[in-house]
Protein backbone atom coordinates (compact mmCIF):
# COMPACT_ATOMS: atom_id res chain seq x y z
CA UNK A 1 0.00 0.00 0.00
CA UNK A 2 1.49 3.32 -1.07
CA UNK A 3 0.95 6.61 0.74
CA UNK A 4 1.43 10.21 -0.31
CA UNK A 5 1.15 13.01 2.24
CA UNK A 6 -1.26 15.83 1.49
CA UNK A 7 -1.69 18.98 3.54
CA UNK A 8 -5.34 19.43 4.45
CA UNK A 9 -4.90 23.21 4.32
CA UNK A 10 -3.58 23.13 0.77
CA UNK A 11 -6.89 23.18 -1.06
CA UNK A 12 -9.60 25.75 -1.28
CA UNK A 13 -9.48 29.01 0.63
CA UNK A 14 -7.40 29.54 3.73
CA UNK A 15 -9.02 30.05 7.08
CA UNK A 16 -8.57 33.81 6.88
CA UNK A 17 -10.41 33.96 3.54
CA UNK A 18 -13.25 31.64 4.46
CA UNK A 19 -15.58 34.45 5.48
CA UNK A 20 -17.17 35.25 8.85
CA UNK A 21 -19.57 32.31 8.81
CA UNK A 22 -16.81 29.77 8.33
CA UNK A 23 -14.57 31.49 10.90
CA UNK A 24 -17.27 31.10 13.55
CA UNK A 25 -17.10 27.29 13.32
CA UNK A 26 -13.32 26.95 13.10
CA UNK A 27 -11.07 26.48 16.11
CA UNK A 28 -7.95 28.52 16.77
CA UNK A 29 -5.29 27.87 14.08
CA UNK A 30 -2.83 26.86 16.79
CA UNK A 31 -5.00 23.89 17.79
CA UNK A 32 -3.12 20.63 17.20
CA UNK A 33 -5.09 17.78 15.54
CA UNK A 34 -5.42 14.59 17.56
CA UNK A 35 -5.54 12.11 14.65
CA UNK A 36 -3.95 11.48 11.26
CA UNK A 37 -5.94 10.36 8.22
CA UNK A 38 -5.18 7.82 5.49
CA UNK A 39 -7.65 8.39 2.66
CA UNK A 40 -8.34 5.87 -0.12
CA UNK A 41 -9.13 7.17 -3.65
CA UNK A 42 -12.28 5.01 -3.71
CA UNK A 43 -13.89 7.39 -1.22
CA UNK A 44 -13.14 10.43 -3.38
CA UNK A 45 -14.56 8.71 -6.47
CA UNK A 46 -17.70 7.67 -4.55
CA UNK A 47 -18.36 11.24 -3.40
CA UNK A 48 -17.72 12.66 -6.87
CA UNK A 49 -20.05 10.08 -8.44
CA UNK A 50 -22.73 10.79 -5.82
CA UNK A 51 -22.64 14.55 -6.45
CA UNK A 52 -22.54 14.17 -10.26
CA UNK A 53 -25.48 11.75 -10.27
CA UNK A 54 -27.66 13.96 -8.05
CA UNK A 55 -26.82 17.00 -10.17
CA UNK A 56 -27.83 15.13 -13.34
CA UNK A 57 -31.09 13.95 -11.75
CA UNK A 58 -32.10 17.25 -10.15
CA UNK A 59 -30.72 19.53 -12.85
CA UNK A 60 -28.98 21.88 -10.42
CA UNK A 61 -26.10 21.92 -7.96
CA UNK A 62 -27.15 20.22 -4.72
CA UNK A 63 -25.31 19.40 -1.53
CA UNK A 64 -24.96 15.68 -0.84
CA UNK A 65 -24.29 13.76 2.35
CA UNK A 66 -22.88 10.35 3.16
CA UNK A 67 -21.12 8.18 5.72
CA UNK A 68 -17.43 7.26 5.91
CA UNK A 69 -16.34 3.81 7.01
CA UNK A 70 -12.90 2.41 7.69
CA UNK A 71 -10.52 1.39 10.45
CA UNK A 72 -8.91 3.18 13.36
CA UNK A 73 -5.63 2.09 14.90
CA UNK A 74 -4.57 4.34 17.73
CA UNK A 75 -4.35 7.88 16.40
CA UNK A 76 -4.48 6.89 12.73
CA UNK A 77 -7.81 6.63 10.90
CA UNK A 78 -7.95 4.85 7.54
CA UNK A 79 -10.95 5.96 5.44
CA UNK A 80 -11.60 3.02 3.11
CA UNK A 81 -15.17 3.30 1.78
CA UNK A 82 -18.37 5.34 1.95
CA UNK A 83 -22.10 5.16 1.35
CA UNK A 84 -24.87 7.69 0.86
CA UNK A 85 -27.16 9.01 3.59
CA UNK A 86 -30.76 10.13 3.33
CA UNK A 87 -31.65 13.50 4.80
CA UNK A 88 -34.86 15.29 5.74
CA UNK A 89 -35.22 19.06 5.47
CA UNK A 90 -37.42 20.63 8.14
CA UNK A 91 -37.71 24.40 8.24
CA UNK A 92 -34.49 24.81 6.29
CA UNK A 93 -32.53 22.55 8.67
CA UNK A 94 -31.05 19.26 7.48
CA UNK A 95 -31.57 16.12 9.58
CA UNK A 96 -29.94 12.75 9.01
CA UNK A 97 -32.39 9.86 8.52
CA UNK A 98 -31.20 7.55 11.32
CA UNK A 99 -33.39 4.61 10.26
CA UNK A 100 -31.81 4.58 6.80
CA UNK A 101 -28.35 4.85 8.33
CA UNK A 102 -28.95 1.91 10.68
CA UNK A 103 -30.17 -0.24 7.76
CA UNK A 104 -27.14 0.60 5.60
CA UNK A 105 -24.73 0.08 8.49
CA UNK A 106 -26.18 -3.39 9.15
CA UNK A 107 -25.82 -4.32 5.48
CA UNK A 108 -22.22 -3.09 5.30
CA UNK A 109 -21.33 -4.91 8.53
CA UNK A 110 -22.44 -8.17 6.92
CA UNK A 111 -19.93 -7.70 4.10
CA UNK A 112 -17.21 -5.55 5.72
CA UNK A 113 -17.29 -6.70 9.33
CA UNK A 114 -13.87 -5.19 10.07
CA UNK A 115 -14.93 -1.64 9.09
CA UNK A 116 -16.60 0.84 11.45
CA UNK A 117 -18.44 4.13 11.03
CA UNK A 118 -15.83 6.87 11.45
CA UNK A 119 -17.45 10.03 10.10
CA UNK A 120 -19.40 11.65 7.29
CA UNK A 121 -18.89 13.59 4.07
CA UNK A 122 -20.55 16.46 2.28
CA UNK A 123 -19.85 18.88 -0.56
CA UNK A 124 -19.10 22.57 -0.44
CA UNK A 125 -16.27 25.05 -0.16
CA UNK A 126 -15.93 25.74 3.57
CA UNK A 127 -17.78 24.55 6.71
CA UNK A 128 -20.60 26.70 8.03
CA UNK A 129 -23.11 26.56 10.88
CA UNK A 130 -25.18 24.22 8.70
CA UNK A 131 -22.40 21.62 8.49
CA UNK A 132 -21.64 22.03 12.20
CA UNK A 133 -25.27 21.28 13.07
CA UNK A 134 -25.12 18.07 11.03
CA UNK A 135 -21.79 17.20 12.65
CA UNK A 136 -23.48 17.43 16.05
CA UNK A 137 -26.09 14.92 14.85
CA UNK A 138 -23.35 12.57 13.66
CA UNK A 139 -21.66 12.91 17.06
CA UNK A 140 -24.64 11.10 18.58
CA UNK A 141 -23.65 8.04 16.51
CA UNK A 142 -19.88 8.38 16.90
CA UNK A 143 -18.37 10.42 19.71
CA UNK A 144 -15.44 11.67 17.62
CA UNK A 145 -16.46 11.66 13.95
CA UNK A 146 -14.40 13.20 11.19
CA UNK A 147 -15.85 15.36 8.44
CA UNK A 148 -14.77 15.31 4.79
CA UNK A 149 -15.80 18.21 2.57
CA UNK A 150 -15.27 17.98 -1.20
CA UNK A 151 -15.55 21.03 -3.45
CA UNK A 152 -16.56 19.64 -6.89
CA UNK A 153 -16.69 23.14 -8.40
CA UNK A 154 -13.07 23.97 -7.57
CA UNK A 155 -10.86 25.11 -10.45
CA UNK A 156 -7.64 24.25 -8.60
CA UNK A 157 -5.89 21.53 -10.59
CA UNK A 158 -2.74 21.40 -8.47
CA UNK A 159 -4.27 19.79 -5.37
CA UNK A 160 -7.32 17.75 -4.47
CA UNK A 161 -10.30 20.02 -3.67
CA UNK A 162 -11.13 18.42 -0.33
CA UNK A 163 -10.57 19.04 3.36
CA UNK A 164 -10.93 16.93 6.47
CA UNK A 165 -11.93 18.12 9.93
CA UNK A 166 -12.37 16.84 13.45
CA UNK A 167 -14.36 18.49 16.22
CA UNK A 168 -13.17 19.88 19.54
CA UNK A 169 -15.01 21.46 22.45
CA UNK A 170 -13.73 24.92 23.32
CA UNK A 171 -14.91 27.68 25.64
CA UNK A 172 -16.34 30.58 23.65
CA UNK A 173 -17.94 33.45 25.58
CA UNK A 174 -18.06 31.30 28.73
CA UNK A 175 -19.94 28.53 26.90
CA UNK A 176 -18.79 25.10 25.72
CA UNK A 177 -18.87 25.26 21.92
CA UNK A 178 -18.11 22.65 19.26
CA UNK A 179 -15.55 23.84 16.72
CA UNK A 180 -13.79 22.23 13.76
CA UNK A 181 -10.06 21.60 13.41
CA UNK A 182 -8.48 20.98 9.96
CA UNK A 183 -6.69 17.66 9.52
CA UNK A 184 -3.84 16.64 7.25
CA UNK A 185 -4.18 13.41 5.32
CA UNK A 186 -2.25 10.96 3.19
CA UNK A 187 -3.48 9.11 0.12
CA UNK A 188 -3.35 5.36 0.71
CA UNK A 189 -3.70 3.29 -2.46
CA UNK A 190 -3.68 -0.42 -3.21
CA UNK A 191 -2.96 -2.16 -6.52
CA UNK A 192 -6.61 -2.50 -7.54
CA UNK A 193 -7.30 1.16 -6.74
CA UNK A 194 -4.26 2.35 -8.70
CA UNK A 195 -5.43 0.44 -11.77
CA UNK A 196 -8.96 1.80 -11.44
CA UNK A 197 -7.85 5.38 -10.89
CA UNK A 198 -5.43 5.18 -13.82
CA UNK A 199 -8.19 3.90 -16.09
CA UNK A 200 -10.63 6.64 -15.01
CA UNK A 201 -7.98 9.36 -15.32
CA UNK A 202 -7.15 8.33 -18.89
CA UNK A 203 -10.74 8.03 -20.09
CA UNK A 204 -11.27 10.01 -23.28
CA UNK A 205 -14.28 12.13 -24.06
CA UNK A 206 -13.91 11.71 -27.82
CA UNK A 207 -14.68 8.71 -30.01
CA UNK A 208 -11.16 7.33 -30.03
CA UNK A 209 -11.99 4.91 -27.21
CA UNK A 210 -10.84 4.45 -23.65
CA UNK A 211 -7.33 3.19 -22.88
CA UNK A 212 -5.09 2.97 -19.86
CA UNK A 213 -1.48 1.98 -19.25
CA UNK A 214 -2.63 -1.49 -18.27
CA UNK A 215 -4.71 -1.91 -21.44
CA UNK A 216 -1.85 -0.68 -23.63
CA UNK A 217 0.57 -3.06 -21.90
CA UNK A 218 -1.77 -6.02 -22.43
CA UNK A 219 -2.26 -5.11 -26.11
CA UNK A 220 1.53 -4.98 -26.60
CA UNK A 221 1.91 -8.38 -24.93
CA UNK A 222 -0.84 -9.84 -27.11
CA UNK A 223 0.87 -8.59 -30.28
CA UNK A 224 4.22 -10.04 -29.16
CA UNK A 225 2.65 -13.42 -28.38
CA UNK A 226 0.89 -13.50 -31.76
CA UNK A 227 4.17 -12.76 -33.56
CA UNK A 228 5.96 -15.46 -31.53
CA UNK A 229 3.25 -17.97 -32.41
CA UNK A 230 3.58 -17.14 -36.13
CA UNK A 231 7.38 -17.58 -36.07
CA UNK A 232 7.16 -20.88 -34.15
CA UNK A 233 4.68 -22.22 -36.70
CA UNK A 234 7.10 -21.25 -39.48
CA UNK A 235 10.03 -23.05 -37.78
CA UNK A 236 7.89 -26.13 -37.10
CA UNK A 237 6.73 -26.26 -40.72
CA UNK A 238 10.35 -26.06 -41.91
CA UNK A 239 11.36 -29.00 -39.67
CA UNK A 240 8.38 -31.07 -40.83
CA UNK A 241 9.24 -30.39 -44.48
CA UNK A 242 12.88 -31.40 -43.86
CA UNK A 243 11.77 -34.66 -42.24
CA UNK A 244 9.38 -35.32 -45.13
CA UNK A 245 12.15 -34.72 -47.68
CA UNK A 246 10.45 -31.70 -49.22
CA UNK A 247 13.36 -29.41 -48.31
CA UNK A 248 17.07 -30.03 -47.97
CA UNK A 249 18.47 -29.79 -44.44
CA UNK A 250 20.41 -26.64 -43.60
CA UNK A 251 22.69 -27.48 -40.67
CA UNK A 252 23.12 -23.87 -39.61
CA UNK A 253 19.35 -23.32 -39.36
CA UNK A 254 18.88 -26.62 -37.51
CA UNK A 255 21.58 -25.67 -34.99
CA UNK A 256 19.82 -22.35 -34.33
CA UNK A 257 16.50 -24.15 -33.87
CA UNK A 258 18.16 -26.60 -31.49
CA UNK A 259 19.70 -23.76 -29.47
CA UNK A 260 16.38 -21.90 -29.41
CA UNK A 261 14.50 -24.92 -28.10
CA UNK A 262 17.00 -25.32 -25.25
CA UNK A 263 16.52 -21.70 -24.19
CA UNK A 264 12.81 -22.28 -23.54
CA UNK A 265 11.88 -22.81 -19.88
CA UNK A 266 11.21 -26.37 -18.74
CA UNK A 267 7.46 -26.54 -18.08
CA UNK A 268 7.47 -29.91 -16.32
CA UNK A 269 9.45 -29.00 -13.21
CA UNK A 270 8.10 -29.36 -9.70
CA UNK A 271 8.40 -25.63 -9.03
CA UNK A 272 6.27 -24.85 -12.09
CA UNK A 273 3.62 -27.40 -11.11
CA UNK A 274 3.42 -26.02 -7.58
CA UNK A 275 3.11 -22.43 -8.79
CA UNK A 276 0.58 -23.44 -11.45
CA UNK A 277 -1.63 -25.31 -8.98
CA UNK A 278 -1.40 -22.42 -6.50
CA UNK A 279 -2.53 -19.96 -9.15
CA UNK A 280 -5.38 -22.26 -10.20
CA UNK A 281 -6.50 -22.54 -6.58
CA UNK A 282 -6.39 -18.76 -6.17
CA UNK A 283 -8.51 -18.25 -9.29
CA UNK A 284 -10.98 -20.89 -8.13
CA UNK A 285 -11.16 -19.33 -4.67
CA UNK A 286 -11.85 -15.87 -6.10
CA UNK A 287 -14.64 -17.30 -8.27
CA UNK A 288 -16.05 -19.16 -5.27
CA UNK A 289 -15.99 -16.03 -3.11
CA UNK A 290 -17.75 -14.10 -5.86
CA UNK A 291 -20.49 -16.73 -6.00
CA UNK A 292 -20.82 -16.68 -2.20
CA UNK A 293 -21.08 -12.88 -2.17
CA UNK A 294 -23.77 -12.97 -4.85
CA UNK A 295 -25.63 -15.63 -2.88
CA UNK A 296 -25.44 -13.56 0.31
CA UNK A 297 -26.74 -10.54 -1.60
CA UNK A 298 -29.67 -12.54 -3.00
CA UNK A 299 -30.43 -13.92 0.45
CA UNK A 300 -30.35 -10.40 1.90
CA UNK A 301 -32.86 -9.19 -0.71
CA UNK A 302 -35.05 -12.20 0.03
CA UNK A 303 -35.04 -11.50 3.78
CA UNK A 304 -35.86 -7.82 3.22
CA UNK A 305 -38.81 -8.68 1.00
CA UNK A 306 -39.96 -11.35 3.46
CA UNK A 307 -39.92 -8.84 6.33
CA UNK A 308 -41.95 -6.39 4.27
CA UNK A 309 -44.68 -8.93 3.49
CA UNK A 310 -44.88 -10.54 6.95
CA UNK A 311 -44.35 -8.94 10.32
CA UNK A 312 -41.85 -10.68 12.55
CA UNK A 313 -44.35 -11.89 15.10
CA UNK A 314 -46.62 -13.44 12.51
CA UNK A 315 -43.74 -15.06 10.66
CA UNK A 316 -42.49 -16.49 13.97
CA UNK A 317 -45.83 -18.21 14.60
CA UNK A 318 -45.82 -19.65 11.09
CA UNK A 319 -42.29 -21.00 11.48
CA UNK A 320 -43.15 -22.60 14.83
CA UNK A 321 -46.16 -24.23 13.22
CA UNK A 322 -43.88 -26.00 10.75
CA UNK A 323 -42.03 -27.81 13.56
CA UNK A 324 -44.91 -28.68 15.91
Amino acid sequence: MEQMEIDGEGTGNKGGNAGPTASNVMADPSTIPSVTISLHPLVIMNISEHWTRIRAQVGEVSQVYGALIGKQKGRNIEVMNSFELKTDVVGGDVFINCDYYMTKETQYKQVFSEMDFIGWYTTGETPTEKELAIHKQISEINECPIMLQLNPLSRNVDQLPLKLYESVIDIVRSEATMLLVPLTYTLATEEAERIGVDHVARMSTNDTGEKSFVAEHLVAQESAIKMLKTRIKLVLKYINDVEAGKLSANQEILREVYALSHRLPVMQGNAFKEEFYTQCNDVGLISYLGSMTKGCNDMNHFVNKFNILYDRQGSGRRLRGLYY
